[in-house]
Order: structure tokens, then sequence, then C-alpha cells
């Protein structure tokens, strides 16, 4: 029985990566010690399934299909950039959304699907955008000044018609995404 590292997400929008790119950029020149995700495995995580049997992936299929009928394509409006678990301890840098009520009931209702297959419900959500990870503090006051310039940045809005359930190869330069499924609301 083999298994795979899972999750399943919203990818972002091409034309939405060069604004992401610049404000990475700005961290970039705060030359904290920051490791920043590569544009192209930019996404909104739904849910990490984490080590899964690829037995599973059906059923976590079925569980999917079920929920996406209730749903047809929506818009959500990228905008504000913040730190977990906040500005004064920051581990991860993100991009958050500003019209995200579609994007949560979707996640909740997929949430109490998979829990009806022994997937532990997530305890709290938040659809983010995960840009970087803070490895040490160096230079946070000069990560934490250009958080607060982002604070209320547009980013645009995206249509969000598919989700993808991926795989995850964590390599020692960082993951590798494959997409195994597509589904379309």
């Amino acid at each position: 029985m083999s298994q795979i590292r899972a999750f399943l997400a919203v990818d972002l929008d091409d034309d939405l990566k060069p604004k992401i790119n610049k404000i990475i950029r700005e961290f970039k020149k705060t030359n904290a010690n920051i490791k920043y995700v590569d544009l192209q495995n930019l996404h909104f995580t739904l849910k990490f399934f984490g080590d899964i049997d690829t037995e599973g992936i059906d059923l976590i299929g079925e569980k999917i299909e079920k929920v996406i009928g209730d749903f047809d394509s929506f818009t959500i409006k990228i905008k504000g950039c913040g730190a977990f678990p906040n500005k004064n301890r920051i581990k991860v840098i993100w991009v958050g959304l500003d019209e995200d009520q579609i994007l949560k009931e979707l996640h909740d209702k997929l949430d109490k699907e998979f829990n009806s297959i022994g997937f532990d419900l997530d305890k709290k959500f938040s659809s983010h955008l995960t840009i970087g990870r803070m490895r040490s503090g160096k230079a946070k006051d000069k990560v934490k000044n250009t958080l607060d310039s982002y604070d209320d940045i547009d980013i645009g809005t995206m249509e969000v018609n598919t989700i993808i359930l991926k795989k995850s190869t964590l390599t020692p330069s960082g993951p590798i995404y494959e997409d195994l499924i597509e589904f379309r609301l």
C-alpha cells in the first residue's frame, strides 16, 4: 500500500502572480531570513490531508464531487498582507482575501465530508496564500514595516471554478506539487 502527501487547493491565477511577486521583492529587500514560496506553487489550501493511502484517493474524490455539486464558480477578492501567528511573532507571511465567504462555506462543507471518512476537522480555517516562512528573527522589524505597508494592498479578483487534489513531494530545495485530479465547479 503506497502513500502520498496530499492536499486540496485553489491555484492562484497566473495574471495575479506578478503582483504577488512585486510584494515578495519588497520583503526580499529586508534581507530577512525568509524561505519564499515559488510563484508556480502559490495556492489557497482548502484541506491538508497529510500522508494518505493512494487507495483512498477515489473516496476523497467522491466526497469532493458530492460537495461541489452545490457550488457554482465564484469570485474571490485578494487583498491585504499579514503574518501568522501575528506581526510580533512572524512565522508565516501571507496574502489574504477580502471576500471569502463562499470559499469558507466550501471549506466547511468539504471538511465535514472528509471528517466522515476519518480526517480530523480543521481546528481553524483562514483563507490565505502563504508567500514565505520566517526562518529566524533577523530583520524582523523591517519585515513588520513591510507588512504594515502592504496591510491593505488590493491584489485583484479571480474566478474560482476549479479545485485541485494535489500531491506534494518534499525535497531539500522545496516541495514539488503535482496535480492529481481537477474538480470543476
